[in-house]
């Protein structure tokens, strides 16, 4: 019987699972003022030797986004440790940051459209009283 997932499905949950956790625990201590970062998504390569993760930076403007994933670029190795400590493999794999913005754009796109059905309604109830007199 086939298994459900494969092996690297279930090394990028952990890694996503563990370095959520440093970052809102052991990472933010070391740094101080930093804005609020979700990893939103891991990949990790077939031989497991790289793990792509993608972080979504709130209330951060371009250039402060840029920085903030140099940062953690800068402390990938403080990371890194300590997931070798939470994981049980021989190998533990290298960690490349990302800015995800998907979550973010949504969100605006979400925004905008809500604010377009707030004008039509408005507009349309103006229409309706113009038509009744």
């Amino acid at each position: 019987m086939a298994r459900e997932f494969s092996r690297t499905d279930r090394v990028s949950q952990q890694v996503h699972k563990e370095v959520a956790s440093i970052l809102q625990n052991e990472y933010k201590h070391r740094v101080g003022d930093m804005p609020l970062i979700t990893v939103s998504e891991v990949e990790v390569t077939r031989d497991l030797a790289h793990a792509k993760i993608y972080v979504t930076i709130y209330n951060s403007t371009e250039e402060e986004g840029k920085r903030q994933i140099k940062q953690l670029a800068e402390f990938q190795p403080f990371i890194r440790s300590i997931l070798a400590k939470r994981l049980r493999m021989r190998s533990v794999p290298h960690l490349h940051f990302f800015e995800d913005k998907s979550i973010i754009e949504g969100m605006r796109i979400s925004n905008l459209v809500s604010q377009t059905v707030a004008a039509d309604d408005a507009k349309r109830d103006t229409d309706e009283s113009e038509e009744k007199e």
